[in-house]
């Protein structure tokens, strides 16, 4: 979702291949010139609709055809409007499994097995990351992009100028982050602003603690509507994440603050001299946003991470992971040459190497990515043995809707999670019976 700055256009030689490589339809082939317009609607905007356009610039010079490309924050609510009123984008982003599930059986998606080589998708993606884009057995949308979720992101240098280590455990994180706050600065820095979205990074906190608190059987079963927001396990991980956000003094600003920052700019105060902060949770796609903000901060020296930390031992090993879903709303030869191109490792070797993105195409090189930080997490996303999608991308939209407007009344309110928990309930009643 995010990028650091090292631009790298696809040398002629290098698309050349790749065209000679793809094809239209299901087989492999020449694209050559085939000219006119398709129309992509995604959520990427700013670092990242300039990185689409990076990776896209050689599909338009090679083939002639014009990306139009309008990005959106409130992808779901403006994808379903368009789709049901007859008026959809020719391909677009997919706002995660669950809506692209209620897109594909209300017919809104085009079957895939029809536009890609379907053992070239074998071969380059792992089955996990193919079946989370199947609907009814077809493959409806593929990822083009992919993220590494539950990072705690700090600035190494204060970091260790203060005497601090990485901690391996929540209890250790939870010393260390009393141990900060009795220095008079926040240990934490924390933005839920996102437009339309906000409330979404909260949302991560909480998927992270339930996988390594309760575990992948119960992250399942939750994401799937078989848990109760009230039951012990999934209370139990709103009351931990309480530890920092219901705790004064944990986090820069406070409450107020943290639903007012917005998620991007959060962290901007843990490269200050001093810093207001000095550890931020968020995915991998943060990174832009720090370069961004910090012209001139180096990955690995100003900013590194360490992983979510251990809550059970016994589900140390899991990981949450998001991405990228794109699928084709309309069956037009530009749209399946599209499709054909961003699925290739030749496309998303592109953005992952302009930094802030990692690609679910086990064919792209680790060369391609720009610095050592992003390789080890590429490693990561390749060569976990347990790994988890997003779970709040899994569940149907008004069970995600409802999830994260707990999350903002929560951080508002905390003393009524009672309420909160109970109405996620009935929302999921309803939610999973559509």
């Amino acid at each position: 979702m995010r990028t650091t700055y090292v631009r790298v256009i696809a040398s002629a030689a290098a698309l050349a291949v790749f065209l000679g490589a793809c094809a239209p339809q299901a087989q492999r082939g020449p694209l050559g010139q085939i000219g006119g317009t398709v129309n992509v609607l995604a959520t990427w905007g700013g670092a990242e609709q300039e990185s689409f356009l990076a990776m896209v610039q050689p599909f338009e010079e090679q083939t002639g055809v014009q990306v139009e490309y309008e990005g959106t924050r409130d992808l779901n609510a403006v994808l379903t409007a368009r789709a049901q009123g007859g008026n959809p984008p020719d391909v677009a982003g997919v706002p995660g499994p669950g809506p692209m599930a209620e897109l594909a059986r209300a017919g809104h998606l085009v079957d895939l097995s029809t536009v890609l080589d379907q053992d070239a998708m074998k071969a380059e993606y792992a089955e996990d990351w193919l079946k989370m884009g199947e609907v009814d057995g077809k493959q409806v949308a593929i990822f083009i992009k992919s993220a590494l979720k539950g990072l705690v992101w700090y600035n190494p240098n204060t970091f260790n100028a203060a005497g601090y280590q990485a901690p391996k455990t929540w209890d250790e994180m939870i010393t260390l982050s009393q141990r900060i706050a009795g220095t008079g600065t926040a240990p934490w820095c924390i933005g839920l602003e996102s437009g339309a979205a906000s409330g979404w990074p909260g949302t991560d906190w909480l998927e992270n603690i339930v996988l390594r608190q309760s575990g992948p059987d119960v992250y399942d079963r939750w994401h799937q509507g078989e848990i109760r927001w009230t039951s012990p396990e999934i209370r139990k991980a709103w009351e931990t994440w309480g530890q920092i956000v219901a705790t004064d003094g944990m986090v820069l600003g406070g409450r107020q603050s943290i639903l007012a920052t917005a998620f991007g700019d959060a962290a901007t105060p843990m490269f200050g001299s001093p810093p207001g902060c000095y550890l931020h949770q968020q995915g991998n796609f943060i990174t832009t946003f720090y370069t961004d903000a910090v012209p001139g901060l180096r990955p690995g020296q100003d900013f590194t991470f360490f992983g979510f930390p251990e809550i059970d031992s016994n589900y140390r090993e899991t990981v949450e992971v998001a991405g990228d879903l794109f699928g084709m709303f309309r069956d037009t030869p530009q749209a399946r040459a599209l499709m054909t191109y961003l699925t290739s490792p030749e496309a998303q070797q592109i953005w992952v190497g302009r930094g802030g993105a990692l690609s679910p195409n086990k064919r792209v090189p680790q060369s391609a990515y720009p610095d050592d930080l992003s390789r080890q997490m590429a490693e990561i996303i390749t060569g976990s043995g347990t790994f988890r999608f997003d779970a709040s991308d899994l569940m149907p939209e008004a069970m995600n809707s409802a999830f994260v407007s707990g999350v903002l009344d929560y951080v508002n309110n905390p003393s009524n999670l009672d309420g909160i928990l109970a109405s996620l309930d009935r929302v999921q009643a309803d939610a999973y019976r559509r």
